[in-house]
């Protein structure tokens, strides 16, 4: 009870922060459609992007690989109760430091020097405008390829030390920064202010950090410490696969970059905005639970405890599941009505809701695949093992441009984000079934519960399409659509308690159970 307690006490105090954080990105994202819409500026913007996005979010942020790797060898190190660090831990921080920002600063002159000639391999297309443009905006946004890596660093070691608000917070900074430029700017000429205020908002998040690792006891003295430095070896042979995992699915979006320039005008930027509402709820849900389990996967296989580590497994895997099935059919119900509640004002038509809507619809199949992925990715890296999970990724390439390839003529947009399903499903049998060799989880289990909560969830689909679909009173006022919405969804999430309730889901009795106690306390008091 207490681990449980613990557990959710955490994954609670996350969500909060991260639904914190992901309410300034969409309040971002719905600024940068009212001023580009779905068009030539955005569509250069969001391909340059890729790149940068690759060291902030892919190699630095939360579940990065150098936020892993700090996790899996710090979370062993370390006494989270300890007032400061010992000296050969700051001397191993340190020249992980010193290394990555090294590395991050010759990558980063590279890609500003021939920003022009990368991005004209990238975008499959004949438009010179927009292939200048783009390189014009990469050029402005190199800073935060040399800020990523560190920044996913300082977030390892405050997860080490159990402090989640800050990494998971910080994010907010750059969506604050792009909010208030481009609204002074009033969009900018050619969407140049937009570039500007993303490097802005990286060294923001970069600078942040300093207090922080300071009043942990870190104190910032370079060195290359490097050779019979067996700590370092550990830390470098679980980044490098990691970090080529992780390019390994930049790879993944390249291949759709490749598809999405022979399709019309705002095809990426749509795809684009299909993924952020994904990665709004999903990215809530997989943050909370996995951030405070994986340095308890870390600590329970350094001390070999399998057996904890399959209760924890199944405990936020299966609340994970709980949650993430549910929103998977609302997205499916409601895809169309959000996307226009939610950005169809400025320059972004009724056109770029569907498109945004259909690629969304596709891509919510990805749900279930990729809570599982990720979670036995961080089982992997407990094990100090990044290996698998690269030549898993790696494997997938070929699967992803031949689906895409497939499906490009019939489905057009929705053709990307359907193949991105299948290629995240294919990774996660793949990753589950290898991890058998290492431990095992016993997934029969997990698959009897997402089964049943697959059944309660279809039934609370198909008793609130019918309320949906035959709303008494249909509007384009945003106001009436939004009450409309909001009230199948309340409807449906009811729905599917009951029926997970009655076909006797331990979630859902816990989460009643704890509902009860929470009002009888409130009545007491």
């Amino acid at each position: 009870m207490n681990k449980d307690t613990s557990l959710l006490k955490s994954a609670w105090l996350i969500a909060f922060v991260i639904i914190i954080s992901k309410f300034g990105g969409f309040l971002r994202d719905i600024c940068i459609a009212n001023f580009y819409g779905a068009g030539l500026v955005s569509d250069a913007y969001f391909y340059a992007y890729q790149i940068p996005s690759l060291a902030i979010i892919l190699m630095g942020g939360v579940g990065g690989p150098f936020h892993s790797a700090t996790v899996s060898v710090f979370a062993k190190l370390v006494n989270p109760n300890d007032k400061i660090p010992s000296e050969k831990v700051n001397k191993l921080f340190n020249t992980f430091l010193t290394s990555s920002f090294l590395v991050f600063l010759f990558l980063s002159v590279i890609i500003f020097v021939f920003s022009d000639q990368i991005l004209n391999f990238i975008i499959h297309s004949n438009n010179t405008e927009l292939i200048n443009l783009a390189g014009r905006h990469l050029r402005i946004m190199t800073p935060v390829i040399l800020i990523g890596g560190i920044i996913g660093i300082y977030y390892g070691l405050l997860i080490t030390y159990r402090c989640f608000i800050l990494p998971n917070i910080s994010p907010v900074l750059m969506s604050l920064s792009i909010i208030i430029i481009i609204s002074l700017t009033q969009g900018g000429k050619y969407g140049i202010s937009l570039a500007v205020a993303t490097s802005i908002g990286a060294l923001l998040q970069f600078i942040v950090q300093f207090p922080a690792i300071k009043k942990l006891g870190f104190k910032i003295k370079p060195n290359l410490y490097i050779k019979n430095n067996p700590e370092f070896k550990n830390l470098i042979e679980l980044v490098f696969p990691a970090a080529l995992s992780s390019t390994i699915g930049q790879i993944y979006v390249y291949v759709d970059m490749f598809f999405a320039s022979q399709l019309q005008e705002g095809a990426w930027t749509a795809i684009g905005y299909a993924n952020r509402v994904f990665q709004f709820p999903v990215g809530i849900l997989a943050t909370a639970f996995l951030v405070p389990l994986f340095p308890i996967f870390s600590k329970l296989a350094g001390e070999r405890k399998y057996d904890e580590m399959k209760y924890y497994f199944h405990k936020g895997v299966g609340l994970l599941n709980f949650a993430a099935i549910p929103v998977m059919f609302a997205i499916i119900l409601l895809s169309h009505d959000i996307i226009q509640i939610v950005f169809q004002r400025g320059r972004f038509d009724s056109n770029a809701t569907y498109m945004v809507s259909q690629a969304l619809i596709f891509l919510s199949f990805a749900i279930i695949p990729y809570v599982f992925r990720d979670s036995v990715t961080r089982i992997y890296y407990s094990f100090n093992d990044s290996k698998t999970p690269f030549l898993v990724a790696f494997s997938s390439i070929v699967l992803k441009f031949i689906l895409n390839a497939l499906f490009i003529e019939k489905l057009g947009i929705a053709a990307i984000t359907l193949s991105t399903s299948f290629v995240t499903l294919f990774n996660a049998v793949l990753l589950g079934s290898i991890l058998l060799k290492k431990i095992n989880l016993g997934y029969k289990m997990y698959f009897i519960n997402m089964i049943k909560m697959f059944l309660a969830a279809f039934l609370a689909f198909a008793v609130n399409y019918l309320l949906y679909k035959y709303w008494i009173v249909n509007s384009e006022n945003w106001i009436i659509l939004f009450i409309k919405t909001l009230i199948v969804f309340i409807l449906f999430i009811t729905t599917y308690f009951i029926f997970t309730s009655a076909m006797k889901i331990e979630y859902a009795g816990e989460l009643a159970g704890r509902v009860k106690n929470y009002v009888k306390q409130k009545i007491l008091r």
